[in-house]
């Protein structure tokens, strides 16, 4: 067998998953002088510095080993607390949470640990990049919803409704959402978990931004009556506490669901990186860190009026994001299509944006702006962004 003509080495779910729409971008930004990126998707500020304490201290107390393959107690029982007081649901510390590596894993851990091969897992779109591969990567198949700025991009139960086959495992759910910094209503949660209990559904709810929400109250899916059952709730620090570098989350399910989790969890990773978990804990623990969240919670909104302000203005829509820090503003009336928009607006202006379409076809005519970046920068963009739109 020649070189030419042997077979590929590739699995079938790996090569059918394009690479990230978002990494492109990244990439050749980084190959630019003075480029200003509203593109990535992590806060702008350092992780407070009680919490780089903590992590340092357990350095230099030697504890550099593995820790329980659930994570450390004290941090679980923080998690499970800090759940518990602030949306009113239970989870037994032992049983029922897991610290993973970041949400991602968290997530790769509940499709492999729920879906069998040919599977459905509903997904509304747009959305996190990585929701559709993983549950490709765990055999099953994405049915994905299209939202709309018309709805404020909230899925409805009559869509998911509309698409449920005898297939269908589980639904998927990202809110406060990424790309939009859509919220969903609890209305829209409940009818939804209504549906789910009809059909005997799992819910799969990333709710990694729960804590950036302005001026609206974050619904936490497991916190409904009888969902709690149903759901693996995803949730980690990355965000709130500007640490997505120390790559520590968690997942927190019923007993039984959590249990396969870590069954894979114990293969795969074995434990989340112990200095991250001493770092977490201080950042439940501490009065100082809630302040440092609570800070940059105000600075962000204060980001996310002028962001919105902004493109309106300039005469590019932007439904008001009530999550996250993402504004997702309409470019169709600049004639290009987004992905086009994104490149010559790198290009002529050095400005870096992602495209809409790069969380799912729903997103196509959109353009992802993070604001997690200083507020000079983003008045310099809005005024880069008018000067190019004005020489379409």
């Amino acid at each position: 067998m020649t070189i030419a003509t042997r077979r590929s080495y590739l699995s079938q779910k790996v090569t059918s998953v394009p690479p990230s729409g978002i990494r492109r971008f990244f990439d050749i930004a980084a190959t630019m002088k003075e480029v200003i990126s509203l593109g990535i998707g992590e806060p702008d500020f350092v992780t407070p510095a009680n919490i780089i304490a903590a992590g340092k201290r357990s350095l230099d107390q030697g504890f550099t080993a593995y820790t329980s393959n659930s994570g450390i107690l004290e941090l679980r029982e923080l998690v499970a607390a800090n759940l518990r007081d602030r949306y009113a649901v239970s989870y037994s510390a032992e049983t029922e949470v897991l610290i993973t590596v970041g949400v991602s894993e968290a997530l790769a851990l509940a499709m492999l640990a729920t879906i069998d091969p040919g599977d459905e897992v509903i997904i509304p779109e747009p959305c996190f990049v990585a929701y559709a591969p993983s549950v490709v990567f765990a055999g099953g198949v994405p049915v994905t919803v299209a939202t709309g700025a018309a709805n404020d991009f909230q899925v409805t139960a009559a869509q998911i409704e509309a698409v449920l086959s005898p297939r269908t495992k589980g639904i998927l759910l990202g809110y406060p959402n990424n790309p939009t910094g859509a919220v969903l209503e609890r209305q829209h949660i409940a009818e939804i978990g209504r549906l789910a209990e009809q059909h005997d559904l799992l819910l799969y709810s990333d709710e990694i931004y729960d804590r950036l929400v302005y001026g609206f109250e974050h619904v936490c899916v497991a916190a409904l009556p009888g969902l709690r059952e149903r759901t693996i709730l995803l949730g980690g620090l990355s965000k709130s506490h500007a640490m997505t570098g120390w790559r520590v989350g968690y997942a927190a399910a019923p007993a039984e669901v959590l249990g396969a989790m870590r069954k894979i969890h114990q293969y795969m990773i074995m434990s989340a990186p112990t200095v991250s978990q001493y770092a977490a804990i201080e950042a439940l623990a501490s009065s100082e860190s809630e302040v440092a969240v609570q800070a940059m919670l105000g600075e962000y909104d204060r980001r996310r009026r002028v962001v919105v302000d902004g493109f309106n203005r300039i005469g590019l829509a932007c439904f008001e994001p009530r999550g996250a820090f993402y504004a997702f503003p309409d470019i169709s009336s600049t004639g290009l299509d987004d992905g086009v928009f994104c490149e010559q607006l790198l290009e002529q202006q050095h400005v870096a944006v992602i495209p809409g379409s790069a969380f799912g076809p729903s997103g196509s005519g959109f353009v992802r702006v993070a604001y997690a970046s200083s507020m000079a920068k983003i008045e310099e963009a809005l005024t880069r962004i008018e000067r190019f739109i004005h020489n379409v």
